[in-house]
């Protein structure tokens, strides 16, 4: 193993670790404030798809898993974060459940290739818009309200860091280039979300003191 590689596996179990936690703070901050206020579940729905679609891709071309590990254990927090804010916005009703079922068959479909895997290949590039559009989304919700109170500064600067990471990782494993332009987009996107909640929350302090 060269040492180029080995600094990409290393920053992918890096990456594998931090995003353990990437939504955690976010869970933690909506259930101890018993609110998702600032919180668009718009923006956490497109990019739930992002994010089954890139981990879906990566699945069906069997690229090496290390890779990408990251994808379904975030999966798995954003179920439970989106949960939450249906939940403390009253959002919970039969077609969210109905949605719901239609996702999981749909992605499962393609993870067994019931249904064509080249299908995913084809709205692979649109997760790069639709990435940027959830956290667009996500800025616009914060901005609109000034607030930013249940938005979790940590969870942003974790998906920034691991974002970059990846970079060098997917260059070293695929230098697939669709993958490449979503992470560098995304980084930009995370780090500007993460900046902009840190500014407002330390003004928010500021006049509570």
């Amino acid at each position: 193993m060269n040492f180029a590689q080995l600094i990409s596996d290393v920053l992918s179990v890096i990456t594998i670790s931090f995003c353990l936690f990437l939504k955690v703070p976010q869970i933690k901050s909506i259930i101890k404030l018993k609110s998702a206020k600032g919180i668009n579940i718009y923006g956490l729905a497109m990019e739930l798809m992002s994010y089954s679609t890139t981990a879906t891709y990566n699945f069906i071309n069997g690229y090496a898993l290390l890779s990408y590990l990251e994808y379904p254990i975030i999966i798995v927090q954003e179920y439970v974060l989106i949960f939450l804010v249906l939940y403390y916005q009253d959002l919970l009703q039969r077609k969210t459940a109905i949605f719901a079922l239609i996702y999981g068959l749909v992605f499962l479909g393609f993870l067994v290739k019931v249904l064509p895997s080249g299908v995913v290949t084809l709205i692979l590039p649109l997760c790069t818009p639709i990435s940027l559009s959830s956290k667009a989304v996500q800025l616009w919700e914060i901005l609109k309200h000034m607030n930013a109170d249940s938005v979790s500064v940590t969870s942003w600067v974790i998906s920034a860091l691991t974002n970059a990471s990846r970079i060098y990782t997917v260059l070293m494993d695929s230098a697939d280039l669709i993958l490449l332009s979503n992470l560098t987009l995304s980084t930009i996107m995370s780090g500007s979300i993460a900046l902009i909640s840190y500014v407002l929350q330390n003004r928010s302090k500021a006049r509570k003191e």
